[in-house]
C-alpha cells in the first residue's frame, strides 16, 4: 500500500491517506507518485486544492513517514517533524533537529531546559 501526505499552504501535512500500489505502477511494473496523485484527484473531491507528496511508511524515501502535523521540507524533499526548540538546529543530512549541545551521555536521563540552553537531569518527584 502507497501512502500520499496532503499539505496545506505552509507544507504542514493534514491527512494522509493510502493508495493502492496497483494504481501507482506504470507500463513497466515502476511506481510513479504522479500516477497515485491523479488517483486521488480523481476520486477525492477537493484535492485539487492541495499539494500532495507520496510518504513512505518504511521511511525508505524522503527520510521518515509523514504524520500530521509534521512539515515537508521542499529544499530537502524529506518530511520532518516539529522543531522542539528554537535554539535546536536542523541536520540536513539525517533531516532531525539536534540541541546545541549534546545530550550527556553518562546514563542519566535529562531534558531540555531552552531558559538555560542546558539538559537538565530528570528526577522523579517523590510524593
Amino acid at each position: 500500500m502507497a501512502h500520499y501526505a496532503q499539505l496545506d499552504e505552509n507544507n504542514v501535512v493534514i491527512w494522509v491517506t493510502p493508495v493502492d500500489n496497483s494504481l501507482i505502477m506504470d507500463e513497466n511494473g515502476v511506481e510513479q507518485e504522479e500516477l497515485g496523485i491523479q488517483h486521488i484527484l480523481n476520486t477525492i473531491p477537493g484535492a485539487e486544492n492541495y499539494t500532495w507528496k507520496q510518504t513512505s511508511y518504511h521511511s525508505n524515501f524522503r527520510h521518515q513517514y509523514a504524520g500530521i502535523g509534521d512539515f515537508y521540507n521542499e529544499d530537502l524533499d524529506a518530511f520532518m517533524g516539529k522543531k522542539p526548540y528554537d535554539s535546536w538546529i536542523l541536520n540536513e543530512t539525517t533531516v532531525q533537529w539536534e540541541p546545541p549541545i549534546p545530550y550527556p551521555e553518562d546514563g542519566a536521563d535529562y531534558v531540555w531546559d531552552e531558559e538555560t540552553l542546558s539538559w537538565q537531569l530528570f528526577e522523579i518527584e517523590s510524593e
